[in-house]
């Protein structure tokens, strides 16, 4: 039986977007290829709300991630983590050989803008990293009051992980001085993991070009040359099925569901899981930082989190346990993707009737 997937990642993706994902090859050097891939760039230009050139790796998120840090990082970067994949970042730098420091939030709370402002002010870093929506502990940093602080600094290279939130609520790229803003596929954009995606602003390429040793297949500047040079080409193969599906899906996105509405349905979602999730537990996070695309419940009632989820998966449903150290001391719901209203209360109402919840 198929399970309706409720997890962060990867999401339900729709049939005929799956369909777009078995249809014949073309040669990734050829006109249609070039034609494909700039369509591509243009339509997440608009999701991004950016002018910047678009970079797709046939990699997970973590591959840009990683990219991103080595490519850009010339004298030393700032890790600011709330959680597990903020840590991530500060992995990805020490095992490149990338100078980095880490600064770590108590996991369920949100960075502070006067923290960075601080740490940056010491003017030992040219590179910041940021997660935006950490799936981990269900926070969704107040990236706008950040990204004003980040301005008062031009030297420094603003990297964000948006991986579960692009596509899912509103990133203004441009309008937040974003160097680099990375996602993937198998999130909130709703199709099949394998491809990511970033944003790659001037100030990153001029940084890139000053960093020696970037690596070969994630080296972000060697992506951006070779697509000005090779007219929308990329160095190694690229995965033209999810080029097929992402073109598709980016149709979708803008021109039928529309962005505005994408963005309000996934905040509608949310404030019902949140809405019972306080009614019958408790939210993890701190208030005023609550993720639009998942939440992150308190296990309040002490449940075995693992015996509700196999009898989710007999009727067809599937969430996911805390992650890492908090396992079982919470478990998380993604409302993300094309996951409707419908579809949430209708999970609400299962569980309810598993645990007998009045």
């Amino acid at each position: 039986m198929h399970k309706k997937l409720f997890i962060p990642g990867p999401v339900e993706v729709r049939e005929d977007v799956l369909k777009q994902m078995s249809r014949p090859m073309i040669g990734h050097r050829g006109k249609e290829a070039s034609e494909l891939q700039r369509r591509i760039s243009d339509n997440l230009r608009k999701v991004f709300y950016t002018d910047s050139e678009i970079l797709l790796s046939t990699t997970s998120g973590s591959g840009l991630m990683e990219g991103a840090i080595r490519s850009c990082t010339l004298k030393k970067a700032a890790v600011f983590s709330v959680g597990a994949f903020g840590n991530r970042w500060y992995d990805m730098a020490l095992n490149n050989n990338v100078p980095a420091d880490k600064f770590e939030s108590t996991w369920g709370k949100a960075l502070k803008a006067e923290e960075i402002d601080k740490t940056l002010a010491t003017g030992k870093y040219d590179l910041i990293a940021i997660t935006h929506n950490e799936t981990s502990t269900g926070v969704m940093n107040p990236i706008e009051e950040i990204a004003e602080v980040i301005k008062k600094y031009p030297e420094v290279v603003f990297c964000v992980d948006t991986v579960s939130s692009a596509g899912g609520t509103k990133i203004e790229v441009d309008k937040l001085g974003i160097d680099i803003c990375i996602t993937s596929t198998q999130k909130a954009l709703g199709l099949p993991p394998g491809l990511s995606i970033c944003t790659f602003s001037e100030k990153a390429k001029e940084r890139a070009e000053k960093v020696q040793f970037r690596g070969t297949y994630l080296d972000l500047l060697a992506l951006y040359k070779y697509i000005q040079k090779k007219n929308y080409q990329y160095p190694s193969t690229p995965s033209i099925s999810h080029m097929f599906a992402l073109d598709y899906q980016l149709n979708y996105i803008l021109n039928e569901e529309g962005l505005e509405n994408r963005f309000k349905r996934h905040i509608d979602m949310a404030e019902i899981v949140r809405e019972w999730a306080e009614e019958y537990f408790e939210v993890f996070p701190e208030k005023g930082c609550w993720s639009n695309t998942l939440t992150n419940i308190k296990n309040t009632r002490g449940i075995d989190v693992g015996a509700l989820n196999k009898e989710l998966g007999n009727r067809g449903l599937q969430i996911s346990n805390g992650y890492g150290k908090l396992k079982d001391q919470t478990f998380r719901i993604a409302h993300m993707a094309d996951c409707t209203v419908e579809d949430v209360k209708n999970l609400l109402e299962n569980i309810n009737d598993i645990l007998s919840l009045k």
